[in-house]
């Protein structure tokens, strides 16, 4: 059974949500060095870009985190438990999701949460149709700040917050605490959170990861500008502008800029904006984990991890994690 999604708009963007890109993309032009938040990807047209992402050669995160799934969904489930209100964040195009569906006794009710309206119609159209069994909740939503989750026409036992994908990685430090530490909360007192965690490993596979012979990811970089001229009347042209993605190993992670290749202008509303040659943008961390790395990131958000899954080649994890405090 499929619920009708909550606040979806019929067309378009909402008011508050223009009115709240274009403050942010003008707060994040006037920074030194400019930075914009890597949210604003995933519009529809990045949503597809991304899909196309996960299937190049050098992304070694997908096809890990499927081997995974696919090896050890039914000793996942079994761990989550029966009757689970399973809450995903950043829902996408819902491959992995079908995996463990798949295996859950009897779940409550599936409450995916996608920014993205035509990513989150898409998968829970195709997921509605494969498990028509099973109550489908939609909310389309930024899974960053506060969730309610839609009250399911069975009581779940417990909730589970699932997080696959490396998303958690795209979070600087303080921001992954504070998801973690949101996790926590709704989650509930016996909830649990299953979570996709990158590792570190040859810096040569973490850097083609991010620079596909292909260009998609480039292309997908840069979509977000071609975003703001869609939605925001913004004049970025494409062409004066590269990708680039590097591994900083001090800092364990992969950092995106978008880099103007001349000196010039960009107009946004009324405002002008001002770009050095060879001037760099960040627009995406993301953040690679020891084991030992994420468990004491966990700790200070009060979660404990309890259960890690890794793929053969040990380049991928998914974990599980539970209060601080719960025994079970």
């Amino acid at each position: 059974m499929i619920v009708p999604a909550r606040h979806l708009p019929g067309h378009g963007m909402p008011p508050s949500d223009h009115a709240a890109m274009l403050a942010d993309v003008r707060e994040g032009l006037q920074r030194t060095p400019k930075r914009l938040s890597s949210k604003y990807f995933y519009d529809a047209e990045g949503s597809a870009l991304f899909e196309a992402i996960c299937v190049q050669p050098e992304y070694y995160l997908t096809g890990a985190e499927l081997a995974i799934m696919r090896e050890h969904s039914a000793a996942i489930a079994a761990v989550l438990g029966p009757s689970v209100l399973l809450i995903e964040y950043g829902s996408g195009s819902g491959l992995k999701t079908q995996l463990l569906l798949a295996q859950l006794v009897e779940p409550a009710a599936y409450v995916p949460v996608e920014i993205s309206q035509a990513a989150l119609l898409e998968s829970v159209a195709r997921l509605g149709e494969t498990f028509p069994q099973i109550e489908m909740l939609p909310l389309c939503a930024d899974f960053t700040q506060r969730i309610i989750p839609p009250r399911s026409a069975k009581p779940p036992q417990r909730r589970v917050i699932y997080f696959p994908g490396s998303t958690l990685g795209n979070l600087e430090a303080h921001e992954a605490l504070a998801l973690l530490s949101k996790m926590r909360d709704e989650m509930g007192e016996h909830g649990a959170a299953l979570i996709g965690i990158d590792l570190k490993k040859d810096s040569a596979i973490i850097e083609a990861a991010y620079n596909d012979a292909a260009g998609v990811t480039a292309a997908f970089t840069l979509n977000m500008l071609a975003r703001f001229n869609r939605e925001l009347g913004a004049d970025f042209d494409l062409a004066q502008f590269n990708h680039r993605a590097r591994y900083n190993c001090m800092a364990g992670r992969i950092e995106t800029h978008i880099v103007s290749r001349c000196a010039q202008t960009v107009h946004i509303a009324d405002r002008l904006f001002k770009f050095a040659a060879d001037e760099a943008m960040l627009v995406e961390y993301s953040c690679k984990y020891s084991l030992d790395d994420f468990a004491r990131l966990a700790a200070r958000a009060g979660l404990r991890v309890k259960s890690i899954w890794m793929d053969a080649e040990q380049q991928f994890s998914l974990q599980y994690l539970v209060r601080a405090e719960a025994q079970a």
